[in-house]
């Protein structure tokens, strides 16, 4: 069914391939940070009231894990108390509100995938902001939080694996993280798994959306030196504690998505994920990434 669907945060990463995937099957209205500051509770509740969306998708973010340890402040207005705002407007107009969460939320002591029965532990102020804003997202009735981690893809190429992927190509050495372990997500197949929990009106809650299994940084930066057909390319194995980072990474981040794969939404492997983003980037250069 043909929905109206508000996208905020649609100049970032997610926003914009959720703003262009979506389009093809649902009306969508798309406001970037410079058409709407989510912080601003009156403008939100305006635009929120004004339109009547059948369903709002918050992708916007404070997304600068070691800026939010000297500037907690707008961590939280962003990340928590805007959510807030979202919640109640969207509840208010009886909207679906979608809004993406993070594994940080997990302290990364684990040694199995996370579930989303696992209880969350965050360490630092971004970490914080982030489970605040969980909470306050189910003040809306209906409500999906998607938890998501080591986003890449779309247009922008700004993630990590972007600049790894960047120094492959360049001949220049990678440097990742031997035991950091992460389950990377492709925007790509967050924003179908976001249209596929609408489309079938999926119980209300928390889902880890990300695609399936786990590795560390070495093994993606490894998978993408294969698939961009440089095997040899240097990757210096680099331990988590010999970074100086100002705000604690969870050291195991693996998510379990078995509870969006019970929704009939299975998210394909993480290397079938970084096989079709090197082919895109390869075929958008004309043939060479």
């Amino acid at each position: 069914m043909r929905q109206l669907v508000l996208v905020l945060g649609a100049g970032g990463q997610l926003g914009d391939a959720t703003t262009s995937q979506l389009a093809d099957r649902h009306e969508v209205v798309g406001r970037s940070r410079r058409d709407l500051d989510v912080t601003d509770p009156e403008a939100v509740a305006g635009l929120i009231g004004t339109l009547c969306p059948d369903v709002v998708i918050n992708c916007s973010a404070y997304t600068n894990v070691d800026g939010a340890e000297s500037d907690p402040v707008s961590a939280i207005m962003v990340n928590a108390l805007a959510v807030r705002t979202l919640a109640r407007a969207a509840g208010d107009v009886d909207a679906t509100l979608v809004h993406y969460s993070t594994d940080f939320v997990f302290d990364g002591e684990a040694t199995l995938p996370y579930t989303e029965a696992d209880p969350p532990n965050p360490r630092g102020a971004y970490a914080i902001s982030k489970l605040a804003g969980e909470m306050f997202a189910a003040d809306c009735p209906r409500h999906y939080v998607l938890r998501v981690e080591s986003l890449f893809g779309g247009p922008q190429a700004r993630s990590s694996v972007d600049r790894m992927l960047n120094a492959i190509l360049a001949g220049t050495e990678v440097r990742a993280f031997c035991d950091r372990v992460v389950s990377p997500s492709f925007v790509e197949d967050v924003v179908e798994a976001t249209a596929g929990l609408l489309d079938r009106s999926s119980p209300p809650g928390v889902y880890h959306c990300v695609n399936t299994g786990y590795g560390t940084w070495v093994d993606v930066a490894r998978e993408l030196a294969r698939l961009a057909g440089r095997p040899d390319a240097p990757i210096a194995e680099v331990p988590v504690a010999a970074v100086k980072l100002l705000a604690p990474r969870p050291q195991f981040a693996a998510l379990s998505n078995a509870k969006l794969a019970d929704q009939g939404i299975v998210m394909p492997p993480w290397q079938d994920a970084l096989a079709r983003y090197v082919r895109a980037r390869a075929e958008a250069h004309g043939g060479g990434s």
